[in-house]
Formats: C-alpha cells, structure tokens, sequence
C-alpha cells in the first residue's frame, strides 16, 4: 500500500514542487502529488504511542494579520489526549490572558504542531483543524480531558481544545540533540537499580552455591578411611 500523500498535497505548492524540481528531490516528495490526494490520514500505533508519551509541544495557529503564530504547551505526561484515530484533545490551562491561540481558531481552524521526543530523538509534525469548546459549553468533555491515567490536572483549565488530524510527517532525527529530564533520569535510574539487585542476588546465589561445593569436597578430603 502506498504512503498517504494527504501531508504531500497539503504542503507542496508550485513553488515547493518547482524548488524540488531543479535540486533534484522531487521524484522522493513532489511526485506524490502526481496522483489524488488520499484524504484525512489516521493516527497508527507509532504516532499515538509518540503523543502520549510528551509532556510538551508547540502550536501554530494563523493571526488575522496574516503571520504566524506559535506557542508552547505543557503539562503532565499525556496531557495532549487521542480521542480516535483521528482526533487529539487537550485542557486549555489558564495562561497570561493574551488569547492569541484561541483568537487565531475563531477565523481559522487551521494548526500545526511540533513534537519532539528529545530522548528518543523523535520529531513528528502534524497539522489539522481545531476548535476550541467552552468550558461552561461541555463540562464533560473537559472533565475528560482534566483526567490523564490516574490523575486529575489541578491547574484551573478555561476550554477544550479538540483537533481532527490531517495529516503528519515524521522527520529524520539527525539533527535533534537529545536533552534528557529530571523524571526520565529518575526511571533510567530505577530501572538500572532494579537489574543491579536482580544480578546481586544472582551472584550470591551462585557464591552460595560454590561454598556448598568447597565444603563438601573438604569434608570428602578429610574422611580418614579405612586403616591399614
């Protein structure tokens, strides 16, 4: 089965296609436009195990000036949600009240996002159209949003803000430096401890072990036998 080319006919225009033509790299991208756009691609395992995991991501949204505009989001691990296969969720925290993000999806629905996963040296860009959803408009649906595995986020949450996935694009890691934080040194650390008790306990098993063969083999050698 080919690879969707929804990503490929969102963002190739002429000029993009005219620039790969003369540096020789659009029969790997530009070409996949040859053929009618694909449609919506759905979120697989890979992309949905890459979105739970991040405790941090950045958005672009368009302003009615015309420029673009990023901000950056975080929260608890998980707290960007798949609702379905081609449906992202997160709580809107209460931020600095310049509500440029929300603005900008009054006029139009379309985002990017960049999320990086700086251990694993993983980046995935993904666009779609968002919504945002008042809180007094569906308490449930941010009550559902609030709550990530067995916690709920405390931090006072003004809206939902719901996103139907486009398209994505996984890029190369080559230039993504690897930064690792306080919790994930902490697992790496338990995870090593735990290995090293497991190959303690090895070891003294088989010291153990090699102690009962001394004492029985000294116990042999010290048998006077039978006399002469």
């Amino acid at each position: 089965m080919p690879q969707s080319n929804h990503y490929h006919h969102l963002m190739f225009g002429p000029a993009a296609i005219a620039r790969q033509k003369v540096d020789g790299s659009y029969t790997a991208y530009g070409s996949q436009t040859e053929r009618p756009d694909d449609g919506p691609t759905p979120l697989d395992t890979r992309e949905k195990a890459m979105i739970r995991a991040l405790d941090q991501f950045q958005i672009a949204t368009v302003a009615e000036t015309g420029w673009p505009y990023i901000q950056y989001r975080s929260g608890p691990k998980g707290f960007l949600q798949v609702l379905d296969d081609h449906t992202l969720g997160f709580a809107d925290f209460a931020g600095n009240h310049q509500y440029v993000t929300a603005a900008n999806l009054d006029h139009d629905d379309r985002v990017a996002l960049l999320l990086v996963n700086y251990p694993l040296r993983q980046r995935l860009k993904l666009y779609g159209r968002a919504r945002t959803v008042e809180a007094a408009d569906d308490p449930e649906l941010l009550d559902r949003l609030k709550k990530i595995g067995d916690m709920t986020v405390a931090a006072t949450c003004e809206r939902s803000v719901v996103i139907d996935v486009e398209a994505f694009d996984w890029n190369c890691t080559r230039s993504i430096i690897p930064r690792y934080d306080a919790a994930y040194l902490a697992e790496l650390s338990e995870v090593y401890q735990r290995k090293a008790g497991e190959r303690e306990q090895e070891l003294l098993q088989r010291i153990s072990e090699l102690e009962d063969q001394l004492t029985q083999s000294s116990t042999h050698r010290s048998d006077p036998g039978t006399p002469s």
